[in-house]
């Protein structure tokens, strides 16, 4: 089932879309939703799930080249700093690596609920997601393990907020859950990339 690029918001679509070029278009039309697979199915068919088809990349010469430059000094499955690279870039390497591309804009949020209510949005997560961290790493790993063998992921969580309700704590405790999921992916030999930044 194809989605808007894991919700990827009309805010960000319109701030980002003039220097996008249309990787970014690619990305949008070729994102799936992961949980829609698994929700579907009886709960003994789980580990019987014939795998999702990989994504073709999409670069501008039939090769992977472009994200290859954009990710040559990035590990294949790390949490780090968004720094110098610019969203509509990442979200065209995924789909030039005909990976997922999931994004979260987190800076109007305040608290540990609407962080996780943000992402479990904007990744379309499960109805049934707890809005806890430990419900957090079961999407971020077993249950999109359950769907199948998967290409890749590029993950972007911006604006990660400062607040009260949101402590240091709180954010690197959030960022633990995507380091995990990390390691989780590079046993499977799965890319799993995210990037962060602070609001």
């Amino acid at each position: 089932m194809m989605t808007d690029i894991f919700g990827l918001g009309d805010a960000l679509a319109a701030r980002e879309e003039r220097g996008a070029g249309d990787g970014w278009q690619r990305a949008q039309t070729q994102a799936r939703n992961l949980y829609d697979n698994v929700l579907t199915m009886p709960r003994n068919e789980l580990s019987q799930q014939p795998p999702l088809a990989p994504v073709p990349a999409a670069g501008t010469d039939g090769s992977q080249e472009g994200a290859m430059t954009l990710f040559k000094t990035v590990r294949p499955n790390i949490v780090q700093s968004i720094r110098a690279f610019r969203v509509p870039e990442l979200a065209q390497a995924a789909a030039e690596l005909g990976q997922h591309f999931l994004y979260a804009n987190c800076a109007h949020c305040q608290s540990k609920a609407e962080v996780l209510e943000t992402i479990a949005t904007n990744f379309l997560f499960p109805k049934h997601f707890g809005k806890n961290f430990d419900a957090l790493a079961d999407c971020l790993t077993d249950l999109i393990y359950k769907a199948g063998p998967q290409p890749g992921f590029v993950i972007v969580l911006e604006g990660l907020p400062i607040a009260q309700k949101f402590d240091k704590e709180g954010r690197e405790v959030l960022l633990d859950v995507f380091r995990d999921a990390a390691d989780f992916w590079a046993e499977r030999k799965v890319q799993f990339r995210v990037f962060y930044s602070f609001a």
